[in-house]
């Protein structure tokens, strides 16, 4: 594979564009996404994304949902919209950011994007729920990094919300997370996918 083909790279310098757009309905709303090619999931929501926010329930903090890995930003517009909740986004990815602020006016939602190397933009920030659906391929560095380090931006009571396959690795996730936190619960699984979610 080339260079810049990867989802998770920074730039798609080498991935002929082709935009697209999509419908999903859920929950009695009706969003509308732009993709293109280079993007995670660009034909339609991927079925982890849709398990974890049918799983998804936020908390009482009074603070804003961080979407971790945001793509063009599926989870974090319909966490939005259906909570009445401020979500900030960070996705590494150029053109996913791109098709992701174009997605927050599209469908007009209470959100920001930033081109953000995980934690990066957000550094100084703190959040009531953090969600994720990690970028496997990115390897298992790049995974537990993201465990990791939210820990930090949660604050006490905060929750990590996590979408992840078991034969892409969610016994050990689970397993990291719990030591990471003291505690780790498998809230469903669904189809394979684990929705894992741990209390700081």
């Amino acid at each position: 594979m080339e260079k810049n083909t990867h989802y998770y790279s920074k730039t798609q310098e080498n991935v002929k564009s082709e935009p697209n757009m999509f419908v999903f309905n859920f929950k009695d709303h009706t969003f509308k996404f732009h993709t293109d090619n280079g993007v995670f999931s660009k034909d339609y929501i991927d079925y982890g994304s849709f398990a974890l926010l049918k799983a998804f329930k936020p908390n009482d903090i009074d603070l804003d949902i961080l979407d971790m890995g945001a793509g063009y930003g599926p989870l974090g517009i319909v966490i939005s919209t259906l909570y009445n909740k401020h979500t900030v986004m960070c996705e590494i990815n150029e053109r996913a950011y791109n098709l992701n602020l174009k997605n927050i006016e599209e469908n007009k939602a209470n959100a920001t994007v930033f081109q953000s190397d995980l934690y990066e933009k957000v550094s100084d920030l703190k959040f009531a729920s953090i969600v994720t659906n990690p970028p496997i391929r990115a390897g298992k560095d790049i995974v537990y990094k993201i465990y990791d380090e939210a820990y930090n931006h949660l604050v006490e009571g905060g929750e990590l919300w996590v979408v992840i396959q078991k034969k892409q690795g969610a016994p050990s996730s689970k397993e990291h997370i719990t030591n990471l936190f003291g505690n780790c619960e498998i809230v469903t699984r669904d189809k394979g996918y684990y929705i894992l979610k741990a209390v700081k």
